[in-house]
């Protein structure tokens, strides 16, 4: 595992996420560079849960080495889940599965040609025996990766479980406090 913060390099995010101290129980993997825009959706939000995470630039086509010597190395380097963004023929998120027994969600990032359906199509497409849990395309799909792998740390882990059930409160109350189109309580 090579970083435990994340640079950002996109308009969307200027500042870097780092990942909080420890054992990185999350791998957060994406194609290129260009991905941390989707991405760093999902780092934020572990972040915010105080979930420590290795965020990796691995390409299925251009690093295949780099890819299975990670995937096979990331349950004896302590991850428990592994979030994998990718673009295009998005091939990142099965090849990482077909080489690791951790959950593996994978994200769709939205590209210029097909706008990240091509993405879609490609995750979702797994063979029977080799599960990835299919997210929506772009940053909601990282988000929602992310909160996927909080709720299974949460399964044997009460902090993590507590601040679980306090976002979920959180968004309930914040419907619940406008719930008139058009017009918003504070």
């Amino acid at each position: 595992m090579s970083t435990q913060s994340a640079s950002v390099n996109s308009v969307e995010q200027n500042s870097p996420i780092a990942s909080p101290a420890g054992q990185p129980k999350v791998g957060i993997i994406m194609g290129s560079q260009s991905d941390w825009a989707t991405m760093s959706a999902a780092a934020q939000l572990l972040a915010d849960f105080d979930i420590a995470f290795d965020c990796e630039v691995v390409s299925a086509h251009r690093t295949p080495d780099r890819l299975f010597d990670y995937a096979k190395n990331a349950k004896g380097n302590g991850l428990k889940v592994i979030i994998a963004g990718a673009g295009g023929a998005a091939h990142l998120p099965g090849m990482c599965a077909s080489q690791t027994p951790l959950p593996v969600f994978g994200v769709p990032v939205k590209s210029s040609m097909l706008s990240g359906w091509d993405s879609l199509l490609s995750i979702v497409q797994m063979p029977k025996g080799v599960a990835v849990g299919t997210l929506a395309i772009g940053a909601a799909g990282a988000y929602n990766a992310a909160l996927l792998a909080i709720q299974i740390l949460a399964l044997h882990d009460d902090a993590i479980a507590t601040k679980l059930d306090t976002l979920r409160q959180t968004q309930t109350e914040t419907i619940l406090a406008s719930p008139t189109p058009g017009i918003i309580n504070s």
